[in-house]
């Protein structure tokens, strides 16, 4: 079997026989109904519900650490009181409690789907607790892992769930690799804290046949079945050889002629702060705060709401931590923001900025939290909103933080639009920030969440990279100052190129800095210009991606 290649999420080499985890979850039919007794079905969904959510708090309090945080997060999804409520509606209705049990779930899934990135990811973790919950009800043995086999084996799998991983040790798995997930799925986060390799994102890894010795490299991404003893000796070669590179690339981030590029870390909360230390963070640069908002009946009061801002403000005392206002609306959908509405076209509908027009009370909550938090840290707070298209847009958002008394206020570049008028956003907006996710979304109309167009979101579209240097451009011809937080900024190519595209701050899931770190480190200001115009004149993405790697001799030292 040839080699696979997914997203190497926890580096290191890792070398054993395929365990292929082949547990398929059962969907319990539509329509399913119980016999009449709806109290008996009732309580039997609560207890199945109760039993999941005791066994992962007890897997938690055994594996302790980040593991037991993640754990306890999910038996509290289970005795979430919405999805028990949802529950009892479902089979008051008539529907069987599996059945219940799925269909309540399932709204909840599709909040957190949508809003993509770190929250997507949590997708896995909502399943994993649903899937478990129906095996009770139906008296099927729940999903699970040998946690010893008396020789360290590889982990492959669909996805993983963390009560799949907490218990393992290096002693027992080797890797991890995975078919879906992303770098902050819950696999990743384990996988790190645990030091075992990992990788995700890895199509047709579940097609290895089990026993198969297999070679997972979790910092390039390499999975190879059946490698030759040469093939393995050269992955740890070149596996220690990186991470000596890495480790000689500390302090702010800078170019190899000493351009300053300050290295930020994307959050979905304080949870995320750790990481965001360990791997060198230099402050924030993108704090989502949907986490705040999502699966709830009313807006979290701002006293709530001022205490998470705070905490990671204060992780981070004289540095900078952006927060983007909540990006909500359309294909993030609030109850208590747009109860009942439909969109037929989400992605192009009321959302972000807009959004806080129609609703101003929920944006004056969340900057009078975001003002008194700011009052109350050395930590230095700069705001921005989502999905600003026009200036008058700009302007508006800027007057409202001026008028909360928050004089930092910038915009995020995820339209056309806005990355072809950014001169004249950055009039009133302090700052623009490019999210890269969604600008390809729209610069490529390619949504998001449809697999079938993955090849128009690639960050290497050469013409993403043109709105991206419109957007610097824009953003110097006022003075202002362009950073990138969209997923493009963690691949450490990418990272050169949008340095020398004139971007000025870079922010990324905290797991790839060091690896940014060292690529612009190798690099002058002068090289990621040249790879820049590379890539710009290219016809394809791969060209480009080839192009621009041509300019950075330095990407090969750290075998990316």
């Amino acid at each position: 079997m040839s080699a696979l290649t997914g997203v190497g999420v926890s580096p290191g080499i890792g070398v054993g026989p395929a365990y292929v985890l082949a547990y398929e979850a059962t969907v319990p039919a539509p329509g399913s109904r119980h016999g009449g007794d709806a109290p008996a079905e009732l309580a039997l969904a609560g207890r199945a519900l109760e039993r999941v959510a005791a066994d992962l708090e007890e897997r938690g309090a055994r594996a302790g650490g980040e593991a037991r945080e993640i754990l306890e997060a999910q038996a509290m999804m289970a005795r979430d009181p919405g999805l028990a409520d949802g529950v009892a509606t479902l089979v008051g209705a008539g529907a069987a409690a599996a059945r219940a049990v799925y269909e309540a779930f399932g709204h909840y899934r599709d909040l957190l789907a949508a809003a993509g990135g770190y929250l997507g990811e949590r997708v896995a973790d909502l399943d994993d607790v649903r899937d478990r919950a129906i095996a009770v009800i139906e008296g099927r043995p729940a999903p699970g892992v040998p946690e010893d086999t008396g020789r360290p084996y590889v982990l492959v799998a669909r996805d993983l769930a963390p009560a799949d991983t907490a218990l393992l040790s290096p002693d027992v798995v080797a890797a991890f690799v995975t078919e879906q997930g992303g770098p902050t799925s819950h696999t990743a986060i384990l996988a790190r804290a645990m030091g075992v390799p990992a990788v995700v994102a890895c199509p047709g890894a579940t097609s290895i046949a089990p026993g198969t010795p297999v070679l997972v490299d979790g910092a390039s991404g390499l999975v190879r079945p059946e490698p030759s003893d040469d093939e393995v000796l050269g992955a740890r070669d070149a596996a220690a050889a990186r991470e000596a590179v890495l480790a000689s690339a500390t302090g702010p981030g800078t170019t190899a002629d000493g351009h300053a590029v300050p290295l930020l870390a994307n959050i979905g909360g304080p949870r995320d702060v750790a990481a965001a230390l360990e791997h060198g963070a230099e402050g924030i640069g993108l704090y989502r705060t949907e986490f705040l908002f999502l699966d709830r009946a009313e807006a979290p009061s701002e006293a709530e709401q001022e205490a998470a801002y705070l905490e990671v403000l204060d992780a981070f005392p004289g540095g900078r931590v952006i927060v983007r206002t909540l990006d909500a609306g359309a294909d993030k959908p609030l109850a208590f923001l747009l109860p009942g509405a439909h969109e037929p076209n989400p992605a192009l509908g009321e959302r972000g900025v807009r959004l806080f027009r129609t609703h101003p009370e929920i944006m004056g909550t969340q900057l009078a939290a975001l003002a008194s938090a700011a009052a109350r840290s050395k930590g230095r707070l700069q705001v921005m909103a989502p999905m600003v298209a026009t200036a008058e847009e700009a302007a508006w958002f800027a007057d409202a933080c001026e008028a909360a008394g928050l004089p930092s206020a910038g915009v995020m570049i995820e339209i056309p639009s806005a990355a072809l008028r950014a001169s004249d956003l950055a009039v009133r907006a302090g700052f623009l920030s490019v999210g890269t996710n969604d600008l390809a979304q729209y610069a490529l109309a390619a949504d998001r969440q449809l697999g079938a167009l993955t090849g128009l979101q690639d960050a290497w579209q050469p013409a993403l990279l043109d709105l991206v240097a419109l957007a610097a451009a824009g953003a110097a011809e006022r003075g202002r100052p362009c950073g990138a937080c969209g997923e493009a900024a963690a691949d450490p190519a990418l990272a050169c190129v949008l340095v020398g595209l004139g971007v000025t701050s870079l922010s990324m899931s905290a797991p790839a800095l060091p690896a940014v770190r060292a690529a612009l480190s190798r690099h002058t200001r002068r090289q990621c210009r040249l790879a820049a115009a590379a890539a710009r004149a290219a016809a394809s993405p791969a060209d480009a991606r080839a192009e621009a790697r041509s300019h950075l001799p330095g990407l090969a030292g750290l075998a990316l």
